[in-house]
């Protein structure tokens, strides 16, 4: 991205996780600071690259699951972070034109590529909504506009859970945005571990002293309880290249991100 000609609201000097998370991606929409950071984890941990890519294959498989299998129609994807290939609604209404999906991130970043976000299909709904993952009462009262909370809605947590530092808190939020969903309703969560490469607790604690927003990697376990009261899809919460792999995984199998998919009863 020019270093020019951007929202003053974008603090380009200290960098920032969705742009670092959209240079491991082979994204544009990044700064030299977010480079610089983005390169100084890379040297600790090289396998950083393959952990992104393992995470947004494991979000477009979960997704053509839920539009596709599991019929699911409504999609509420909550700290989305800046647009790549296959998003969240382009994925969806491939499967199933007709498809209404809601983004919610409180980026000023990803608010000034809002627009390339509600590009959908003529058939289906695509929105953004300015709101904050911990404030779910705010995400709710907006996201009751565009879809309907008595018709089964999945909810997206990809990658975000780790910007929040204390694990019970991050539990109470995941419960606070199920509640109102009604049966039928579906969690789709991935997020970082530091079981597989020793190297990525190293690389993690220092992007998290360059003055970034924090992000902690959890275990497995951690990770499985976010899914508590849910009635999960085999094969479980598993590191996520092993979630129903297809020809187009191209990273190792095991690998520092489990995902899952769990059904609201």
């Amino acid at each position: 991205m020019e270093e020019t000609n951007f929202d003053p609201a974008i603090d380009t000097s200290v960098p920032h996780s969705a742009r670092i998370w959209n240079y491991w991606l082979g994204g544009k929409d990044n700064f030299a600071v977010d480079r610089a950071a983005g390169e100084q984890y890379r040297q600790v941990f090289p396998g950083v690259v393959d952990v992104a890519r393992a995470s947004r294959q494991f979000l477009t498989r979960s997704i053509e699951f839920l539009a596709g299998e599991a019929g699911v129609r409504q999609f509420l994807d909550v700290g989305t972070g800046l647009p790549t290939a296959d998003n969240t609604h382009q994925v969806a209404q491939r499967v199933a034109p007709q498809a209404r999906v809601v983004y919610v991130d409180n980026d000023p970043m990803v608010l000034a590529h809002a627009r390339a976000l509600l590009t959908g299909t003529p058939e289906g709904v695509t929105r953004y909504l300015d709101a904050n993952l911990r404030d779910p009462a705010a995400i709710f009262a907006a996201a009751r506009t565009i879809l309907d909370f008595d018709r089964p809605v999945a909810l997206i947590l990809s990658g975000v859970l780790g910007h929040i530092d204390d694990t019970d808190q991050a539990r109470a939020i995941v419960r606070t945005l199920l509640e109102p969903l009604p049966s039928g309703s579906y969690l789709s969560l991935n997020d970082g571990t530091s079981v597989v490469s020793a190297e990525i607790q190293q690389a993690q604690d220092g992007y998290n002293e360059t003055g970034a927003m924090p992000y902690k990697l959890r275990s497995p376990d951690e990770i499985r309880s976010f899914f508590e009261g849910l009635e999960v899809v085999e094969p479980g919460v598993v590191p996520c290249p092993r979630w129903r792999p297809d020809d187009r995984v191209d990273t190792p199998l095991d690998i520092d991100a489990f995902g899952g998919v769990g059904r609201k009863n």
